[in-house]
Parts: C-alpha cells; sequence; structure tokens
C-alpha cells in the first residue's frame, strides 16, 4: 500500500499527523486558559453566585477508565 505513495507522501502524511496533534494540544491550552479565566473573573464568580453554576464540571480527559473505583 504504501510502497506507491514514496517518500514525498509519507512527508505528507506525517505532517498532516503533526498538525493534527498540535492543534489538539492548541485546542486543551486555550479552552483551559478560557475556563480559568472565566471563572476566576469577577462577572463569573457573579454568575456563579446569582444562577448556583457549579463550575467544577469534570471534562472528558479527567474521567478516564484509570480512575475509576
Amino acid at each position: 500500500m504504501f510502497s506507491n505513495i514514496g517518500v514525498p507522501g509519507l512527508v505528507l502524511v506525517f505532517n498532516v499527523i503533526l498538525w493534527i496533534v498540535g492543534l489538539f494540544i492548541l485546542y486543551l491550552v486555550i479552552s483551559t486558559a478560557i475556563r480559568d479565566g472565566i471563572n476566576k473573573s469577577l462577572i463569573g464568580q457573579f454568575i456563579e453566585k446569582k444562577h448556583g453554576i457549579n463550575g467544577n464540571k469534570k471534562s472528558f480527559l479527567e474521567s478516564d477508565l484509570d480512575n475509576d473505583k
């Protein structure tokens, strides 16, 4: 299957995989920064007090199978 692709094709596939991994890491960093920024702001704290919203919702990364007890 890969014999007809050649080296430039493999480099392209490798670059695409690196882009996907990099974008996923960037997504995690930005979403965490925004979530923490909103929760620690005065407006975020006011909304939590007024509406009783609990900001301690677990993400899918915190609820992996290894932590189930």
